[in-house]
C-alpha cells in the first residue's frame, strides 16, 4: 500500500510529524483547513521529468507554482516536462495527487521553492502516498532530511501572475 510505504519512510527518517487523514478535499482552502495549517503551507509535490528515466521533484508552497523558465536555468537545461499520470506513477511508484519523496521508488533529487525557508518554526503538509492523507514536518528540518536544493523555482499562483 503506498500511504503505508510513505508514513514508513517519513518515520525511518526521524522526523517529527503528525498524520492526516481527511479523505478527498475539493481545493487547496479545503485540503488546508482539514491539515490545520495556511494555504501556502500546503506542500505539493510535482514530479519533473529532466529525460528518459530522469525525473525531479520540486516542493511547491500551495499557492505557488513552478516557473519554468527558473526551474530550467537552476537546472541547465532547455527542456523539462511533466509525465502523464502513468509515467508519474511509473517513476515514483504513487498515484498524481498523492505523491510524495518519501517512500517513492526511486530516490529523485528534490528541488525546494526558497520561500519554504527562512522560519525555523514553520511547519509545513505533505501528502503522504494516498488521496487524503497527509503528514505535517517543520519545514527546515524536512529539506534537510530530503536533502533539497533550495532555490527560487516558484511564482505566485494564479492569473495575476501571468
Amino acid at each position: 500500500m503506498s500511504e503505508q510505504r510513505a508514513l514508513d519512510a517519513v518515520a525511518a527518517s526521524g522526523l517529527e510529524h503528525t498524520v492526516t487523514r481527511h479523505g478527498r478535499v475539493g481545493s487547496l482552502q479545503e485540503a488546508a483547513e482539514a491539515r490545520g495549517v495556511r494555504p501556502r503551507d500546503v506542500v505539493k509535490t510535482m514530479v519533473v521529468r529532466r529525460g528518459e528515466g530522469d525525473h525531479i521533484f520540486v516542493l511547491v508552497p500551495g499557492d505557488r507554482q513552478i516557473s519554468w523558465p527558473k526551474l530550467r536555468a537552476l537546472l541547465g537545461v532547455s527542456r523539462l516536462s511533466m509525465p502523464d499520470a502513468e509515467g508519474a506513477r511509473e517513476a515514483t511508484g504513487y498515484a498524481r495527487g498523492t505523491i510524495t519523496p518519501f517512500g517513492s521508488t526511486t530516490a529523485w533529487p528534490v528541488v525546494a521553492d526558497d520561500t519554504l525557508t527562512g522560519d525555523p518554526d514553520r511547519t509545513i503538509s505533505l501528502g503522504a502516498g494516498a488521496h487524503g492523507v497527509a503528514v505535517t514536518v517543520n519545514a527546515e528540518a524536512v529539506l534537510a532530511s530530503l536533502d533539497a536544493r533550495v532555490a527560487d523555482v516558484t511564482e505566485p499562483e494564479g492569473p495575476e501572475a501571468r
